[in-house]
C-alpha cells in the first residue's frame, strides 16, 4: 500500500467521523450559518492561527537541525533514567501490564484510537469552537495546540529518548507496525523516534478533553466521547509500545498548562512576551517573527475597521 493510499484511506475515515460528530454534535444549521460568517471568524483568529503555522513550520522544516542538536550537540539521552525510575517507583513497567492483555481485537482497538481516533479528536473541536458566537474559545484551542507544540519540541531539542519497542525489542513488542506496517508511512513523516518525552499523542488529546469539560455547558456530549478517547490515545501508546508511562504523564501535565496559557494569555501578550523576553537573545529571528505576526494583527484590525 502506498503512502498517498493510506493517506487517502485516512482522510476518507475521519472524514466520515467529522461529519457524523458534526451532525449529531453540532447541527447541520449551525454549520451552515458559520461558513456565511467564515470572513469575520478567520479575521479575528488570524494571529492565532498564524502562530500555530509558524510553530509548525519551524517544527516540520527544523527536522534535521534538531536531530543534529539533540544528538551531536546536547546528547542528553534520558531513556536508561525513564526505565530505570519506572521500574524503581512502579511494582510494574505499565507498558509490560498492559501489552499481557494482548489479543487481536484489543491490538485493533488501539491501533484505531491511535490513528483514526486521534486525528478526529484533534479536528473536531475546530469545527464545534468555529461555529460558537464568540471565538474565544476557538483561539484558546488554537494557543493551546500552539503551547503544546512549541514546548514539546524544545523538550524534544533538550531530551533524546527512545520509546520501549525501540530500547528493548525483547521486552517490549512494537505492536503498531506488526498490526498495521503501512502506518510506518506516515509515522515516519511527522515524526522522529526519539520524539517521546513528554508524549505529544496524549498531550493534544488531554489537551482536548481539558477544554471539553471547561465548554461542556456547550456541548455536552463532547466531554465523554473526548475523554473516552483521550483516555485511550494515552493508553494505546503505551500498549502498542511507542511511550513510556512517564512520558504520558508527562504530556498530560503539558496539557494542563497548555490549556491553562491557552485561557490566561492573548496571541498578542504572547508575542510581546516573547519579543521582550527572547528577542536579546535569539537574535533577529524572534523580533522578525513577532514583527510579522503583528503585522498580520494590525492588517486584521484595520479590516476590521
Amino acid at each position: 500500500m502506498s503512502l498517498v493510499a493510506v493517506a487517502l484511506e485516512l482522510a476518507l475515515i475521519v472524514a466520515t467521523m467529522l461529519v457524523t460528530g458534526a451532525l449529531a454534535m453540532i447541527g447541520p444549521r449551525r454549520l451552515v450559518a458559520s461558513l456565511r460568517e467564515f470572513r469575520w471568524r478567520l479575521e479575528v483568529c488570524a494571529l492565532p492561527v498564524a502562530m500555530l503555522a509558524v510553530v509548525l513550520v519551524i517544527r516540520w522544516s527544523t527536522v534535521d537541525i534538531t536531530m543534529r542538536l539533540e544528538r551531536r550537540v546536547i546528547g542528553n539521552n534520558i531513556t536508561p533514567l525513564l526505565f530505570g525510575m519506572e521500574r524503581a517507583l512502579l511494582p510494574e513497567n505499565p507498558v509490560i501490564v498492559l501489552q499481557s492483555f494482548q489479543s487481536p481485537e484489543l491490538t485493533s482497538f488501539f491501533v484505531f484510537v491511535y490513528i483514526y481516533g486521534y486525528a478526529f479528536l484533534l479536528l473536531f473541536p475546530f469545527l464545534a469552537y468555529f461555529v460558537l458566537d464568540s471565538m474565544d474559545d476557538f483561539s484558546t484551542l488554537i494557543l493551546a495546540f500552539t503551547a503544546n507544540y512549541a514546548i514539546g519540541l524544545l523538550f524534544y531539542i533538550l531530551f533524546i529518548a527512545y520509546g520501549p519497542r525501540n530500547f528493548d525489542p525483547m521486552l517490549f513488542e512494537g505492536l503498531l507496525y506488526d498490526a498495521f506496517p503501512q502506518s510506518r508511512m506516515l509515522t515516519n513523516r511527522v515524526n522522529q523516534n526519539t520524539n517521546v518525552f513528554p508524549s505529544l499523542h496524549t498531550s493534544l488529546s488531554m489537551t482536548v478533553f481539558f477544554l471539553a469539560w471547561l465548554t461542556r455547558a456547550k456541548y455536552p456530549l463532547w466531554v465523554p466521547i473526548s475523554g473516552v478517547l483521550a483516555v485511550s490515545v494515552a493508553a494505546s501508546t503505551m500498549y502498542l509500545g511507542i511511550h513510556w508511562f512517564s512520558d504520558v504523564v508527562a504530556g498530560t501535565a503539558l496539557a494542563a498548562i497548555s490549556v491553562y496559557i491557552g485561557r490566561n494569555y492573548t496571541a498578542n501578550g504572547l508575542l510581546e512576551m516573547g519579543r521582550r523576553y527572547l528577542g536579546p537573545h535569539v537574535g533577529g529571528l524572534t523580533g522578525y517573527v513577532a514583527d510579522r505576526l503583528s503585522a498580520i494583527n494590525r492588517f486584521v484590525r484595520d479590516r476590521r475597521s
